[in-house]
Formats: C-alpha cells, structure tokens, sequence
C-alpha cells in the first residue's frame, strides 16, 4: 500500500486523539484563567488569553484539520506544518502563560502534589538544565537538521509511528526554543535580556542553511514526492523551493518581531526588580522558576 494512501487512512483516528487534547485544556486554562481574575493581584491579560487560544487553534490546524492529509503530498504543506509547530503555536501558547492557568484551574489535590514534586531538589536541577539558552537552542537546531535530511525525512512519510513522533518533537523543541525568550510565568526576569538578541540571530542559521539548499538545489531532495499525487500544479521542484521559501520568509520575520521588542526594552530600560517582587509576593506558595531556567525556589 502507498505510504500516502496509509497516512489518509491513518489520520482520523489521530485528529479525534488531538481535538480531544484541546477541547480538555481549554475549559480547564479558562477555568484558572477566570479565577485568577478574582483572587490575583496579577492576572493573565485578555490578550494573553486570546493568545493561548490562537496558539492552540494553530496546534490542532497542524495535527488534527486537513491540512494534516496534505502533509505527505506537498512539501510546502509539510513546511507551514513544521512552521505551525516549532514556531508559531509554541510562541503563542507561552505567551498566555499555561502554566499559572493550568495551576490555578486545576484541583486543589493536583497543585499539592505538583507541588511536593516540583520541590524535590532532582527536579530542580532538571528543569534548571532543560531551560538553559544554549541546551534549548541546541535542541531546536538539532530538531530542524535531523528530520530534514533524506532518509530520516523518508523515513517518516513511510512509518506513521516515525511522523507522530517527528511532530511531536517538533512541538517539544519549539516550547524550549521559545522558552527563554518568552519567559512564561513563573520564570524571573533576568536581567540579562541583550543575550536573546544573539540567540534568536543564531536561531536564524539552521533555517537559513536548510532553506537556502533547498531554494538554489536544482536537485529534488526528497524523492518520495516523486511518487505523490501533484497538486495545485506544482511540481516536486517548484514544491520544493515553495516550502523553502515560505520557511527562509517566515522564520526571518517572526523572529525579528521578539528581536524588536527586546531591543526597545533595551533602549528604554525600565525598573523590573518592583514587578518581580510583586509577583513572587502575589503568587506565593506556587512553584517559581529561577533566572537560569525551571525549577522551584
């Protein structure tokens, strides 16, 4: 059987497993999302909300709408797939802060036992590591560069099981990237925001190697298009720069806009330890994440 006509078969099953995922956390981010507006002196901004949300449409638009069937027929739609998944849904939801919802929508029993986890010394020392710049921008480049190249690629249109994973890791690697440089709740502001310039300019070079073969290789490098249905009158070549195109484009604006921001903060510096004080305060007895990543203090 074609591994294209498996993959369509495949789908459906796995669209209900990921509407289900959504339909769950959004009661319950709202739920906390609703609460903190009653008993935090600081609660998650509407636009933080509404941000949440987006981010968790584009999550479902990427895995469980039809946009998913096309995935193995068009580069270009497994392109603004990886796209949905490492930059655009995982910036957004940190930007809604999940966290603090999730924590204060979830049941008293769960936040004590999350609690008396999060407060073992282990789990400190991990999530310190796992939310260091350099590990998370490693992990995002490594993530980009090993499922593009031919066989590992190839190996994931043939194995339904591979592609889960796959995006699956491309959601993982996309939350750490953009952890450092959104800093959702409860990570401390670290003084040291000039860093993240260089880390999103960095960031750019694994998508600028990667697109820019594919743009000027006169070479399909993904043969298994070769057997899929053409669409929209593409052909694997023109599909090919497309989807390249579409990731040097977007890659290079999206991470100009946090650039931006953190620049203006730079040019006009405002006292932040006030506001750090005062959220630690609010928010006391919930778990805290120090400046050099997660874990409690």
């Amino acid at each position: 059987m074609s591994p294209h006509l498996n993959f369509d078969q495949s789908f459906w099953g796995f669209a209900v497993s990921i509407t289900l995922i959504v339909v769950l956390l959004a009661p319950l981010y709202l739920r906390g999302w609703i609460s903190l507006r009653s008993i935090s002196a600081t609660p998650i901004p509407t636009w933080k909300a509404t941000s949440f949300f987006l981010g968790l449409l584009l999550l479902w638009t990427a895995w469980g709408s039809p946009l998913a069937v096309y995935d193995h027929s068009l580069l270009t739609a497994h392109m603004i797939k990886h796209l949905l998944l490492m930059t655009f849904a995982p910036a957004l939801i940190l930007l809604g802060d999940p966290l603090k919802a999730l924590w204060y929508g979830s049941p008293p029993l769960v936040r004590s036992a999350l609690s008396h986890l999060l407060g073992q010394p282990l789990v400190h020392r991990f999530g310190r590591i796992l939310t260091m710049p350099v590990l998370c921008l490693t992990v995002s480049a490594l993530t980009l560069l090993v499922w593009h190249l031919p066989v590992v690629f190839t190996l994931c249109v043939q194995s339904e099981i591979w592609h889960r994973f796959e995006q699956i890791t491309f959601l993982g690697a996309g939350l750490l990237f953009w952890w450092p440089v959104v800093q959702p709740w409860p990570s401390a502001s670290t003084g040291l925001r000039w860093s993240m310039l260089l880390y999103l300019f960095l960031a750019t070079l694994p998508c600028d190697i990667l697109s820019g073969f594919l743009v000027f290789s006169d070479r399909v490098a993904y043969p298994v298009y070769l057997s899929a249905p053409r669409m929209f009158g593409l052909s694997v070549l023109e599909d090919q720069q497309c989807a390249a195109a579409l990731m040097w484009t977007c890659i290079t604006l999206v991470y100009l806009v946090p650039a931006a921001i953190i620049s203006m903060g730079l040019l006009a510096p405002q006292t932040s330890n006030g506001r750090d004080l005062a959220r630690s305060q609010s928010d006391g007895g919930v778990p805290q994440i120090d400046s050099q990543g997660l874990g409690v203090v």
